[in-house]
Formats: C-alpha cells, structure tokens, sequence
C-alpha cells in the first residue's frame, strides 16, 4: 500500500499524458451531443472517486449529475429512458457485475457510455462506447490508491473536455509529490491514534468524496468504525456523539469551504474534541490540535487528489502502528462482485 501511495504522482503524470489526445476528440463529440444529464455507476473507492466527480462536472460545466443505485437495474429491473444521457462506469478492474450490468442497460436504453478503468482487457472496457484507462499499472493493494486518484484525474480530464474554463490539472503530479513529504510527520502522529476504535471523517464540496474514502480506509486497513459527514451535515444531529478527546478527521482546504470548516472546529473545540485537519490554511491549522499542512499555493479545485495523500498515508501507517497488515485486510478481496 505505501509503495503505490509512492507512485502516484507518476502515475497521474502518465495518465494525463496517454489520455490526452482521446479526451481531445471526445470533448469535441460529447459537445455536440444533446447531453442534459450525467450518470456514473461505481461502487466502494471508485464510488467515492465518483462523489468527486459528480461536485466537479456540475460545479464546472453546469451539467446534472446523478449518483446511480446499481440495484435499480440489477434487482428491481427498472427501464430508465437515458437517451440523453452520458452513463460513466467506473471500477478499477472493469470485472464488478453490477456496474456492468448497469452500463449494458444504459447503452439499451440510449445512452452513450464511458468506462474508467485501470484494466484494458476488462469486461467494462469491452462494453463502453469509450474506455478511458488509468495508466497505474497493476494494482496490488487491496485498499485502493493509486487507481482511486487515477478515477479523480479523468473526472479533471472530463471536466475540462466538457466546460469552457479550463482547470490546471497538469499541477496535480506536483502538489501530489509535496503531499508525500508529510510522511515522517504522519509515522509520528499515527502513535497518537494507535487504540482509536471510532471517529468521524469531514469534508465538504470537493473533499466530500474525500471523506467517504478515508473514512473507508481507516475502516478497511486499521478497523476503525468511521462515520463520513459533510461539515454543514455534521452539524444536524451527528455533532452529538462528540465528547472529549473524540477524534474528528477534517478535510479544510482554503476557499469557499472554510467558513464553515473554522464554524465547526471552533465547536469542537468548545466540546474538546480530538481534531486533525488535512488542510492548506493557517487559521484551519491553528484551530486544529493537529494539522497536516499543505502548500498554501493548492486552490480548493485542485486539493481533493494531493489532500488524500495523507489520509492514505494515514491509514496505512496507523494500520502497521495498531500491529495489523494493511495489505492483508481480514475478509477483504482485490475484485469484489455484486448483483
């Protein structure tokens, strides 16, 4: 796990660079069409990955997005009319039957449908009308990394194919590589955490997704029970299971969030809640008891890919601290299929 954690930033690099001319013709195509509404279809990491992509294609290019339930298809049969509809299935070994299943019925019922995958030969790339590849390389880990930040760069790629201002997605790589120098101080701050058995994981607006996939990691590597809230939502009902010393993980990058990023630290800090943030601005890191900082230079719209860095290195590195092996999770397998 820490080695492809290592290998993001190159992996990113690559992707862009292959998917390039592709993404290229495929703005030019999906412009022309008389698309009203995206669909993407994923389930665990790659859901998370799409809870991205659905605050970036509607934030960017104006486009409805909805989150599809594969059971709609899989269990209740249910004939959707998605004719002008863009379907997107995202799975890192293009094998997940559900999201298959969900992609063959979505080309029935008149949509044209892409699929992101780390696996060229896959039964998903075998169905889409266009496969856009995640140049990783294999992937080992049971708990994904490098494909889950290789789902959020196409989701940059096809933001910036379908809108008309344009993202600078080529900083990625390098704020990804900055993100990585946090590791000696995150072997340090796991030692904290070693018998922490709950928290709540927060983000809000593009970091959202972010808070559902460390959430799932933690859970996945160390067996910590991890709930995921967006910051407003925290504040209906769920603030109550704070006490002291609680441990809350934040996600408080600088820009339209942090309003209410600083509203709600300064609430548990009133609570004595247990707070780290993963953030990029001094007032976050200051109310924070502990902080993992990044360059102030990331613009909210640029941070969710760098801001995970640490929560994977996090997990991961609390995992070895509690005496586990995050590349052996109990119960757990690399391809997982559903109906």
């Amino acid at each position: 796990m820490l080695q492809e954690i290592a290998e993001q930033p190159a992996a990113l690099e690559q992707t862009m660079i292959a998917e390039r001319e592709k993404y290229a013709r495929l703005g030019t195509f999906l412009r022309n069409k008389d698309i009203d509404l995206v669909v993407i279809v994923a389930r665990g990491s790659s859901d998370n990955a799409s809870l991205f992509g659905r605050y970036l294609i509607e934030v960017t290019a104006g486009i409805p997005v909805s989150l599809s339930a594969p059971s709609v298809y899989t269990l209740y049969n249910a004939k959707l009319n998605l004719s002008r509809a863009l379907v997107i299935g995202v799975s890192q070994s293009g094998e997940g039957d559900d999201i298959n299943i969900v992609l063959e019925s979505a080309k029935a019922s008149g949509a044209y449908t892409l699929g992101i995958t780390n696996e060229a030969d896959s039964t998903m790339a075998k169905i889409a009308d266009e496969t856009l590849l995640i140049h990783a390389g294999r992937e080992r880990s049971v708990a994904a990394t490098k494909t889950y930040t290789g789902q959020m760069l196409h989701f940059y790629m096809l933001a910036n194919a379908l809108a008309e201002n344009q993202l600078e997605i080529e900083r990625i790589p390098e704020y990804t590589s900055r993100a990585l120098e946090l590791q000696p101080k995150i072997k340090d701050l796991v030692q904290r955490y070693v018998f922490m058995e709950n928290c709540v994981v927060v983000g809000r607006g593009m970091n959202y997704g972010n808070s559902y996939e460390m959430a799932l990691k933690l859970m996945e590597t160390c067996y910590v029970v991890a709930e995921r809230f967006s910051s407003a939502d925290f504040f209906h009902g769920p603030l109550a299971i704070v006490e002291r010393r609680f441990p809350v993980v934040m996600f408080g990058p600088s820009g339209v969030t942090q309003k209410s990023s600083v509203e709600l630290l300064e609430r548990l800090h009133e609570l004595n809640a247990d707070c780290l943030s993963i953030t990029n601005n001094e007032e976050i890191a200051k109310l924070s008891p502990n902080s993992l900082v990044l360059p102030a230079e990331i613009e909210e719209f640029l941070s969710p890919i760098p801001f995970i860095v640490p929560a994977q290195l996090f997990a991961a590195l609390l995992s070895e601290a509690k005496g586990l092996d995050p590349d052996a999770p109990r119960s757990l397998s690399k391809v997982t299929k559903t109906i």
